[in-house]
């Protein structure tokens, strides 16, 4: 599933790269890849620093997409099936 929506949002336009929803993708695709490594290899501390550093990087982005749009911020947690980060 998560390949096709990555497919879909490069298909529409090549412009559409520096979007929000894009990014978050592409960082939500990142986070899946180092997860299912760090399973194997639980001793990569660098890959756990750059697992935390796009985590971060991803949070802040679905931060400053809920205070824009918290209806394509909803959306995005939807097709994503991501949780829903605890806003202040």
């Amino acid at each position: 599933m998560i390949k096709n929506l990555f497919i879909s949002f490069q298909e529409k336009k090549e412009e559409n790269r520096g979007s929000v929803e894009f990014q978050v993708l592409s960082f939500t695709n990142k986070i899946r890849r180092l997860t299912s490594h760090l399973e194997l290899h639980r001793k990569d501390f660098l890959s756990q620093r750059g697992l935390r550093k796009i985590l971060g990087k991803r949070q802040r982005l679905l931060v400053y997409l809920s205070k824009k749009n918290r209806v394509r911020y909803k959306e995005l947690i939807n097709q994503l099936n991501i949780r829903e980060l605890k806003t202040r």
